[in-house]
């Protein structure tokens, strides 16, 4: 048996960077679609693999998945039911935002930044495009950082297009594993194209009638970074669906609705409607920011079969 890590799935095939750094292609055997796996797909990227090699048809059979460290996940595309693994074993997520062309909604952020701390990922937030920003867009900027540095997440502003701007993305990728995440149209692939040179990811340009982008990249894929490091390009995110995540556990993720929640008179509170609760007395005063706090009502509500 050989070993490799998983560069690129395209759903039914792998490319898999071995230890001698070849890159193979593979398949998996059938029974890994037998066993009881939720996901659309039970290999991913970042997966480190056992294969053996199958002469006859030039190609690696991946028999063996070695434990993930983590994974970052979202419901699938076409079946509501199932799961779709984005990447595993990563070190953290850069989560590219746009406060416009396109918008990038706060609920869009918190979903992912609540399942991230589910799956124990660091994400840090980088705000794009503020080249193409008037005054009311950069204020918003701020705004937006300004509460999210005071929850702990670490953010920056950046254009991808700005040759000053790349050192600070370099810096923060260095000899990591990183996954870029975000809608369609935020810049993943113009970033990526920039801090490595010579890989020509596809872009498109954003609608100007609906002001979103169209999808540019189809499948994940991890590419080697030649400052150190390696980023995981994925395709652009619409919806953002948490799995597996009970309701009355949600709060765990909004790293400061927790902190404040242990304070509540109810040791079951769900921070809606029960009197003596703490995290709502946070809202009203200003300690935990409104947008947080309706995002939290938003998917505590939802009905996540509906999320694609």
């Amino acid at each position: 048996m050989k070993k490799g890590i998983v560069f690129k799935s395209t759903g039914s095939r792998y490319i898999v960077k071995t230890t001698e750094g070849e890159m193979v292609n593979c398949t998996i055997k059938g029974k890994f679609r037998m066993k009881d796996i939720k996901s659309t797909n039970p290999v991913s990227v970042g997966d480190v693999v056992h294969y053996s090699w199958d002469e006859a048809n030039d190609v690696g059979v991946i028999a063996e998945i070695e434990e993930r460290k983590n994974y970052i996940i979202r419901k699938a595309s076409k079946l509501s039911k199932q799961t779709h693994i984005i990447a595993a074993n990563i070190d953290q997520a850069v989560l590219l935002v746009t406060v416009n062309y396109p918008i990038t909604t706060n609920v869009f952020v918190d979903r992912f930044l609540a399942s991230a701390e589910a799956y124990r990922i660091p994400v840090r937030i980088v705000f794009n495009k503020i080249d193409r920003y008037d005054d009311a867009h950069l204020q918003l900027v701020d705004d937006c950082r300004e509460m999210y540095e005071s929850i702990g997440y670490e953010t920056y502003a950046i254009s991808a297009k700005k040759d000053e701007d790349l050192s600070v993305v370099t810096n923060l990728l260095k000899d990591k594993v990183s996954v870029i995440a975000g809608h369609s149209g935020v810049g993943k692939s113009t970033l990526v194209n920039r801090i490595q040179p010579g890989l020509n990811l596809k872009v498109a340009e954003i609608s100007d009638v609906h002001q979103s982008g169209r999808h540019t990249t189809t499948f994940a894929e991890m590419h080697e970074l030649h400052f150190g490091g390696y980023i995981i390009d994925t395709p652009g995110i619409r919806g953002y669906g948490l799995i597996d995540i009970e309701k009355e556990e949600l709060h765990h993720y909004f790293v400061e609705i927790f902190k404040v929640s242990e304070y509540c008179q109810f040791g079951n509170c769900t921070h809606i409607h029960e009197p003596g609760c703490a995290v709502k007395n946070a809202v009203e005063v200003g300690e935990i920011a409104l947008t947080r706090y309706q995002s939290y009502l938003s998917i505590f509500e939802s009905n996540e079969e509906k999320y694609r």
